[in-house]
C-alpha cells in the first residue's frame, strides 16, 4: 500500500520538471532503508532475535500517525467500486505461485529440489489459471482492479518489465551476498559466527552508500536529459557489476568487493528513479495511482520470485557434489559414516542457511544427532571452528556463484533491451 500510493502522491504533488528527483529521493528512501536494515538487524540480533520484529511496532506507529497528520490528496478520485473478483483471483492466483516457489526449494522423493512434487505442480498450475481467470475478469468488469489497456502503451510496458527483471537480479543478489558473507568469507577472515550478522551488514554498505549517491542525482538528470538513457545505462552497469562478482575469488579481497557492490548500488540508483518517472509519466493523470500500483505489483512480485530463482539456479550448482564432500569431510573428522551420511543428505539449502542464525553451521548440522561429545576436543574444535565448513564448500559454492550471477547479468541485458524499447520522452 506504502509503496504503490506514494509514487502516485509524489506524481500528482510535483510538476513534469521535478518529477524525476522527487521520485528518486523516494525510491533512495525506500531502498536504503532496506540496505540500511541489513546492519540494523545485524546490531539487534546480537542481543536478541526477536528485536528484528518489535522496531516494526514504533516504526509502524509513528508512519501512521506522521501520514495522518502531514499527507494531502492531491489526485483525482472516482466514484468507482471494489473489483472484488480481481482481487481475490489476483491475490489467491500470485500467492499460491509464489508458495510453490518456496515449496520447490525443498527435496521431494530422490530429487534435490521439489519442483515435481505434486503440491507444487498444483499450486504452481491453479495459480496460473486463477491468473489467466484474473484477465479475463479484468477485461470485462466495469472499474478493474488493474487496467490492462495500459500494456498496449509501449513505454508502460517496456519500463515495467525492465524493473521485473533489475528487482529478480537485485533481490536476489542481496540474498546471495549475505550467505556468502556471512557462511564463508566473514568466518575465513577470523570473525565468530555469532558476529557474522551484524559484520555482513557492515561490509554491505558501499551498495547503500553508491545507491544513495546516484538516486537523487539520476533523478535529476532525468528531469533535463530524459529518463531512456540513464535508466539503460544504469541496467548496462548493474549487469557489469555482476560479471565482476563472479570473477571474485570465494576469499576475495575486500577492496575489490566494495567497489563491486558501490558499482552495483549506483547502477541501482541510475535505473530506479528515471524508470519509475517513465512509468508514473506514460499513464494519464487519472490513472496515476493504478499505475502506480501495477509498479508496485511488478517489483515486489520480483523481489519475492527472486529468492526462489537464485536459490534454485544455486541449488542446481552444487548439488550434484555436495553430499560426497559434505559426508566425507565430516568423516574425516571421526563423525560415524552413518551420521555423515544422515547430515549430507539433508536440502542443500539446509547447509546454505545454517550460518544464518548467527551460530556455527556444523553445529546446528549435528546437534540432534548426539555425535559431537563422542568426539575427542581437536575434533569438536576443527568442526565447530571458522574455517572448516567455509573450506570445505567454497569450491562447490564458487561454481553455484558463477550460475547465478550469469544469470542476473543475463537478466540486466533484458532491462536494458526493455528499456530501449520505451521510445523517447514522454508526457502524460
Amino acid at each position: 500500500m506504502l509503496t504503490a500510493n506514494s509514487a502516485a502522491i509524489l506524481t500528482g504533488a510535483f510538476p513534469e520538471e521535478q518529477r524525476g528527483f522527487a521520485l528518486g529521493v523516494n525510491q533512495v528512501a525506500g531502498l536504503a532503508g532496506m540496505f540500511i536494515g541489513l546492519v540494523a538487524v545485524g546490531v539487534l540480533a546480537t542481543r536478541d532475535w526477536r528485536a528484528v520484529f518489535r522496531i516494526n511496532v514504533p516504526v509502524g506507529v509513528f508512519g501512521t500517525l506522521w501520514a495522518y497528520l502531514k499527507l494531502r490528496e492531491t489526485g483525482q478520485r472516482g466514484g468507482g467500486r471494489i473489483d472484488w473478483w480481481g482481487n481475490v483471483t489476483f491475490a489467491v492466483g500470485l500467492s499460491a505461485v509464489l508458495v510453490a516457489a518456496a515449496y520447490g526449494l525443498q527435496p521431494y522423493g530422490g530429487h534435490t529440489m521439489g519442483w515435481t512434487s505434486p503440491l507444487v505442480v498444483t499450486m504452481i498450475t491453479g495459480g496460473l489459471l486463477l491468473l489467466a481467470a484474473f484477465v479475463v475478469i479484468e477485461n470485462r468488469v466495469g472499474a478493474p482492479m488493474i487496467t490492462l489497456g495500459l500494456f498496449r502503451l509501449r513505454a508502460f510496458t517496456a519500463v515495467n518489465l525492465a524493473g521485473l527483471d533489475i528487482a529478480i537480479g537485485r533481490g536476489g543478489m542481496q540474498l546471495v551476498l549475505i550467505i556468502w558473507l556471512q557462511g564463508i568469507w566473514l568466518p575465513l577472515h577470523g570473525y565468530d559466527y555469532g558476529d557474522t550478522p551484524l559484520w555482513a551488514g557492515v561490509f554491505m554498505l558501499p551498495l547503500t552508500a553508491g545507491f544513495l549517491a546516484a538516486g537523487p542525482v539520476s533523478g535529476y538528470l532525468s528531469d533535463r536529459l530524459g529518463s531512456r538513457g540513464l535508466a539503460t545505462g544504469g541496467a548496462l552497469l548493474f549487469g557489469a557489476s555482476f560479471v565482476g562478482l563472479l570473477l571474485l575469488p570465494i576469499d576475495f579481497s575486500y577492496w575489490v568487493f566494495a567497489l563491486l557492490i558501490a558499482v552495483n548500488g549506483i547502477a541501482n540508483g541510475m535505473f530506479a528513479s528515471p524508470n519509475t518517472s517513465s512509468i508514473m509519466g506514460s499513464v494519464p493523470a487519472r490513472l496515476r495511482g493504478v499505475a502506480a500500483g501495477m509498479r508496485a505489483t511488478f517489483q515486489n512480485s520480483g523481489t519475492a520470485v527472486s529468492i526462489a530463482v537464485f536459490f534454485s539456479l544455486m541449488i542446481a550448482g552444487l548439488a550434484s557434489r555436495l553430499p560426497h564432500t559434505l559426508s566425507s569431510g565430516l568423516q574425516q573428522q571421526g563423525v560415524p559414516a552413518g551420521v555423515a551420511g544422515q547430515v549430507a543428505t539433508l536440502p542443500p539449502v539446509s547447509t546454505l542457511f545454517a550460518s544464518q542464525p548467527g551460530v556455527s553451521p556444523i553445529e546446528s548440522l549435528l546437534r540432534l544427532t548426539g555425535v559431537l561429545p563422542t568426539l575427542t576436543a581437536a575434533q569438536r574444535r576443527n568442526l565447530t571452528g571458522r574455517e572448516f565448513l567455509p573450506h570445505l564448500i567454497s569450491g562447490l559454492f564458487h561454481s553455484g556463484l558463477v550460475i547465478v550471477f550469469g544469470f542476473g547479468a543475463g537478466l540486466a541485458v533484458l532491462a536494458a533491451i526493455a528499456s530501449l524499447l520505451r521510445g523517447g520522452r514522454t508526457t502524460p
